[in-house]
């Protein structure tokens, strides 16, 4: 069985006891995550497509720690001007843990 949850604006298909990454959530490491807006429940046999979410389905997880990723460069230079600024960026991500998709 699979599904396919929208959060912080992608969307990601998942099993239970899968691990993912995900942009930062609001929640501490060991605690509880319910995703509520499912768009596609599937099994072998049939598959339940939301318009735009599945009504009753949810997928629970649990978040197991919160990160930043490696650090990009970000550099921006001007040819003739010689003007260039150079920054970095390390986004905050939480990574979860499926634990049940729950279907109505």
């Amino acid at each position: 069985m699979f599904a396919v949850i929208k959060t912080g604006g992608k969307q990601y298909i998942v099993t239970p006891g899968q691990k993912i990454k995900v942009e930062k959530l609001e929640v501490e490491a060991g605690k509880p995550v319910v995703f509520d807006y499912v768009l596609l429940i599937a099994d072998e046999d049939n598959a339940t497509i939301g318009m735009p979410t599945v009504t009753g389905a949810t997928v629970q997880a649990k978040a197991l720690r919160q990160f930043r990723t490696k650090k990009i460069i970000v550099f921006k230079y001007k040819q003739k001007t010689r003007h260039h600024k150079k920054a970095g960026h390390r986004q905050h991500m939480t990574e979860i843990e499926i634990e049940k998709i729950i279907a109505k």
